[in-house]
């Protein structure tokens, strides 16, 4: 993880890059005069002349003009700074994140004052820094062999403050926890089928419940069949993989109570099944597995930060292949809550195995439910690429889960889920549900399906089938896996921790 620090000057460090915002009016920014001077006295009118950009994002880059504790200077267009919210700026240090490790950057000072206003103070500007620094600088090579490069990763970033440098650095610290573990999400996401197994995958958050000091279970095949666990057990009824369920527990009071499930859908492949993909389509399935990678993810964080809120991850990990023994349409299956599942679409198997994972969570205590997925191709045709799309059976907990959502500038969107819908996923000659409907209103039916196990138990659903993946370099990070609902899903859980102790 990149290491933060702080300074209340700017020669107190000796670093390779120094970042300094430029906006509309330099001139107010407290301490701008004493730079020119250090810098050089021609700097007003470079930025005049728009040879130093103020747009925003704009990066402009400079060496040291005399000997100082920095070798190069990248100017920073802000624009208006007095109009500059939290999410514009994450996404400005994002891009500056990518421009450190294109120059290969090891160590890096941010002058925190030029993108202070009346709503953003230091402490913000570090925790948006190091948030978007951290995301923005990620990258995945894969396993190519042709480059002989040696990665060069920045090590280290320190804020310039004149505020209270422990507290600034604090905050900074939180950005950068939660930055790693959005890209240890997305790097999970990225590694290819063969690799991510369900086991690997149970290796890795059994190294991570270590790591946080977090109560681990890891359920296989036979424990799955004893406890009758038939939806999962069926979706992996093709593979030579064992299914895994995997069981995080982070408890923070004496008591196991007041607990919240975070459920994750974590099918390392997804063929399709009898109900098989097209070629074209089956390319990606890597990722089937995102919603499992944000509870993961989320669970660090959490980890680190040690909310006082009782957490439970379950995550239901297979993949869904074709073989002689694999689940196919028309066969009727038995869950673990006890409800029948008809099956009309073996394409539909990561509601089936969320079934389970969320009558799982129920069983172990969990009072309030959010369940992520990669669920369906229905929730881009509906809401794109950079929409989470959501269901829910509880305005109220679903109102707190918005403010959480805003809070990380991660673009949630609620779906109605109606009584009508309801009867459609019932409807069937042979058994309590069907877990196909009908191609219309794919993501609602989908999610509500999960709802079918959920209950009146509090829930969300998040369907990120849309916003886990990047078709294209964007403003958070390069193409590929995003990481997406990492940060919503800890700053919900922390959220709730606060109001609890508020009301103490």
């Amino acid at each position: 993880m990149i290491n933060v620090e702080t300074a209340s000057a700017i020669d107190q460090k000796e670093v390779e890059v120094l970042i300094v915002g430029i906006p509309d009016h330099p001139e107010n920014v407290e301490g701008f005069d004493a730079f020119v001077e250090s810098f050089h006295p021609s700097l007003p009118d470079w930025i005049k002349s728009h040879d130093i950009q103020q747009k925003f994002k704009a990066i402009t880059k400079m060496p040291a003009l005399s000997e100082k504790s920095y070798d190069r200077v990248y100017f920073v267009g802000v624009g208006n700074q007095k109009q500059l919210t939290e999410q514009p700026l994450r996404e400005l240090f994002a891009e500056v994140g990518k421009q450190l490790h294109k120059d290969r950057v090891r160590t890096v000072s941010v002058w925190t004052a030029p993108f202070c206003n009346d709503e953003i103070d230091s402490e913000d500007v570090a925790f948006l820094a190091s948030e978007g620094i951290g995301m923005g600088s990620y990258t995945y090579e894969g396993f190519k062999t042709s480059s002989n490069e040696v990665d060069v990763p920045l090590t280290t970033v320190t804020f310039i403050t004149t505020e209270d440098e422990e507290r600034v650095t604090a905050a900074g610290e939180v950005g950068m926890i939660s930055a790693h573990a959005v890209n240890e999400a997305r790097t999970l996401v990225n590694v290819p089928p063969n690799l991510l197994t369900p086991t690997k995958m149970a290796e890795y958050a059994r190294e991570l419940a270590e790591s946080y000091d977090l109560e681990i279970d890891i359920l296989g095949k036979a424990e799955m069949e004893e406890l009758g666990m038939g939806a999962i057990l069926a979706v992996n009824q093709g593979s030579v993989e064992e299914p895994k369920l995997i069981v995080l527990k982070y408890q923070a009071t004496e008591q196991w109570e007041d607990v919240i499930g975070l459920v994750g859908k974590g099918i390392t492949y997804d063929t399709g099944g009898y109900s098989l993909k097209p070629k074209d389509g089956m390319v990606g399935m890597k990722g089937d597995m995102g919603g499992a990678a944000a509870v993961l993810g989320a669970m660090a964080i959490i980890g680190e930060s040690r909310p006082k809120k009782n957490v439970i991850a379950v995550i239901a990990s297979s993949d869904n292949m074709i073989s002689g023994e694999a689940f196919k349409p028309d066969d009727v299956i038995t869950s673990l809550s006890g409800k029948t599942i008809e099956v009309l679409n073996t394409d539909a198997e990561g509601r089936l195995v969320l079934a389970d994972a969320v009558t799982y969570a129920k069983q172990a205590g969990a009072e309030y439910l959010i369940d992520v997925a990669t669920l369906t191709g229905g929730v881009i045709v509906a809401l794109g690429h950079d929409k989470t799309g959501t269901l829910t059976n509880n305005k109220a907990f679903y109102k707190k889960f918005q403010e959480a959502a805003d809070e990380t500038g991660e673009f949630i969107w609620q779906l109605p889920l109606t009584e009508s819908d309801r009867k459609r996923i019932r409807k069937s000659d042979v058994a309590d549900v069907n877990n196909s409907p009908g191609r219309d209103g794919h993501m609602i039916f989908g999610g509500g399906f999960v709802g079918e196990f959920v209950g009146d138990t509090p829930w969300i659903h998040l369907d990120i089938a849309g916003t886990s993946d990047a078709a294209s370099p964007h403003a958070l990070g390069p193409k590929g896996a995003t990481g997406v609902m990492v940060r919503t899903l800890a700053t919900f859980v922390e959220r709730l921790a606060a109001e609890a102790e508020q009301q103490e």
